[in-house]
Order: C-alpha cells, then sequence, then structure tokens
C-alpha cells in the first residue's frame, strides 16, 4: 500500500492503519514529514532520507530530536549520496552503521520505489502531493511525454509571443518554495532578456508555500522574459522538458533531484546551481553544466546556446549515465533486499 503522508493527521492514525491492515514493516520516505508518523508504531521500518530533511529540517531543534528518535528505531537507512550520509553522521554519529549509500547498495544510484511487491505486506509513506515539486522524492527514471502536447500553444498560454524568432526557452521546474530559490537568476535573466529577446526562462510548478508564492509572482510582473506556469500532469511536463532549450535547477540545497536525471533522460542539457547534491550526479561539461552565481549561469547559457557541439556531447553522455545507473527495475531489486531485512 502507498500512502501520502497528507492522508494522516497524526501518528495514531497511522499506527490504526497499520493495525488493521495487519502489515508487516514500513518503508518512509523523508525522515521527518513521514518519520513523525511512525511515532506511536512499533512496526519494523526503514527510512530513505529525501533531501530537504537532511540539509533543510536538522536546522529545527524540535524536528531535529524527532528525526534522531526515528533513525534510532529505524532498521535501515538509505542515503542518495555520500555526502548525505557524512552530514547524517554529522548530526546523529551513532547511525552510521545503518545507512546505506545507494551507490553502494547496487550498481544503482537512485531509487523511489512504489511497488507492493517490495514484500508481501508492506506500507509506503512518503510525500507524494506534487511530483513536480519534490525534486528530490522520485522513481528510478522513467519519463513519459504526452504525444497530444502543442509546444507552441504552451509558449502562447505562458505569454510568450514569438514570430520572427526560434526561442530559447530555459525551464525551471520546482515547487515555489524557499529551498528552491526560483527568484535566484531572476534578475540576471531579466537583464539578459532585454539584450536578446530571443531567451526566456519559464518557471513550473505547484505552489507549495503560499506566501512565498505571492512573494515570487510579486517579483515577476517587473521582470523581463521571465514566466510563471502553474504545474502541469507528469506527462505534460516531461513533453514540455524535452521541447525546452534547456532545463534549469537554482536550489540553495537538494537531496538528488529527479528532474535533473528526467531531463538527462530526455536528452536535454541541464544547468543546475553548483551544490554538493547536484554535484553528485551532474559532472561539470561532461554531463551538464554547473554554476556557482547568476552571471556565471547566464554566460554558460549563451555557450551553451553558441556551441552545438557542447550541447550534443552533453546530453549524450548524460543519457548514457542515466541508462547505466539509474535504471528503475535494478533500483526495484535493490529495495525489495533491504527491505526483506524488516521481515
Amino acid at each position: 500500500m502507498l500512502r501520502d503522508i497528507g492522508d494522516f493527521k497524526s501518528s495514531s492514525q497511522v499506527a490504526d492503519l497499520i493495525s488493521e491492515k495487519k502489515f508487516d514493516a514500513v518503508l518512509i520516505i523523508h525522515l521527518y514529514k513521514a518519520g513523525r508518523l511512525l511515532l506511536d508504531s512499533s512496526v519494523p521500518y526503514g527510512a530513505i532520507f529525501g533531501g530537504t530533511d537532511i540539509n533543510e529540517d536538522v536546522k529545527d531543534a524540535k524536528k531535529h530530536e524527532v528525526m534522531g528518535t526515528i533513525l534510532q528505531r529505524a532498521r535501515f537507512l538509505v542515503a542518495f549520496t555520500d555526502q548525505l550520509k557524512k552530514t547524517a553522521e554529522q548530526h546523529w554519529p551513532f547511525a552510521g552503521s545503518k545507512i546505506h549509500v545507494q551507490s553502494q547498495v547496487s550498481k544503482e544510484t537512485r531509487c523511489y520505489t512504489a511497488s507492493s511487491d517490495l514484500c508481501s505486506t508492506s506500507i509506503l509513506i512518503g510525500s507524494l502531493s506534487h511530483p513536480q515539486a519534490s525534486g528530490s522524492n522520485a522513481t528510478g527514471v522513467v519519463t513519459k511525454p504526452c504525444a497530444k502536447f502543442n509546444w507552441g500553444e504552451f509558449l502562447q498560454n505562458s505569454g510568450i509571443q514569438f514570430k520572427s524568432i526560434d526561442p530559447y526557452i530555459f525551464l525551471l521546474v520546482c515547487g515555489l518554495r524557499q529551498v528552491k530559490d526560483p527568484l535566484y537568476l531572476v534578475d540576471a535573466f531579466s537583464a539578459w532578456h532585454k539584450v536578446e529577446p530571443c531567451v526566456y526562462l519559464v518557471i513550473i510548478g505547484p505552489e507549495i508555500d503560499p506566501v512565498f508564492a505571492q512573494q515570487v509572482k510579486a517579483k515577476l510582473k517587473s521582470a523581463h522574459g521571465v514566466y510563471l506556469v502553474s504545474e502541469k500532469p507528469q506527462e505534460e511536463l516531461h513533453a514540455a522538458m524535452r521541447d525546452s532549450f534547456a532545463v534549469v535547477n537554482s536550489s540553495v540545497s537538494e537531496g538528488m533531484s529527479s528532474t535533473i536525471l528526467e531531463a538527462m533522460d530526455l536528452k536535454v542539457p541541464v544547468l543546475a546551481r553548483n551544490i554538493p547534491g547536484n554535484r553528485a550526479i551532474v559532472k561539470h561539461e561532461h554531463t551538464g553544466l554547473l554554476y556557482f552565481h547568476p552571471q556565471e549561469f547566464v554566460e554558460l547559457s549563451k555557450r551553451l546556446i553558441s556551441d552545438t557541439g557542447l550541447k550534443e556531447s552533453i546530453v549524450t553522455k548524460a543519457k548514457e549515465y542515466v541508462e547505466k545507473h539509474h535504471s528503475k527495475n535494478s533500483e526495484k531489486e535493490t529495495y525489495q533486499k533491504l527491505t526483506a531485512n524488516l521481515l
């Protein structure tokens, strides 16, 4: 059974469900958001770090305490990268022996398996309300662009008017919340658009933080060449990513960005902020481009536009990387082996 954390108002509700369905084990995704729901349960469980739990929630003393309790009780823990494991060990030294780094568990390095055959009876609890917004929580990479997607109509609905030029669309996929920092590139991109009106930045995703979303909308009223689009069904989103010139990441922190991996699978170049979570999957000038500041983003974007050889090399190597290291079936097997230890 796969359940969204939004389905539950308290940990007692989860305990009641586990008792009612006689579940043998639980696999949770996100140490705080999902983990706190197990505080009233005695069922054995494993936990997968989500990214924001280790990078952001640890800064809150109460959340830190809850996650420490969950770590103590967990049978096993899974971190997407060595960096996430090191960060977790800094906060909870006792947990080091429990943490598996996915690249070391098997040949694969990324997974979010929501399959009922993980074990005979299991419950997987994670944050699934906004698949676009999670960024760090997605399956082994599978992309399915909508066959009926109309790119021209999408651009017009976004507010982009073009007649005599072919626009270069940079797509930033993220939920509107501070950790994704969607405003980070706006000023630099707006200035670039004034000089080169063929470039556009489209921000697409749900309003996770309503207050922050209003700040984003207010900022974009005075920006040039930057547009905000509401969330789309996954197949439409994948089609928009496929037809864009490049996919952008501007996050302050990441566990492992599913959007970046999906872009690689779709053979679309990625320009990602140079942070540990992104460096774990993007090798600069090999499988993507990494930038430290907005002006460097603009410089790398210009280079990507002018150097078609670089673009082709990046998308080819990125596609090979995803196929080799992020297979859904192989990662499913990995989690079946881990969850077998819960029974």
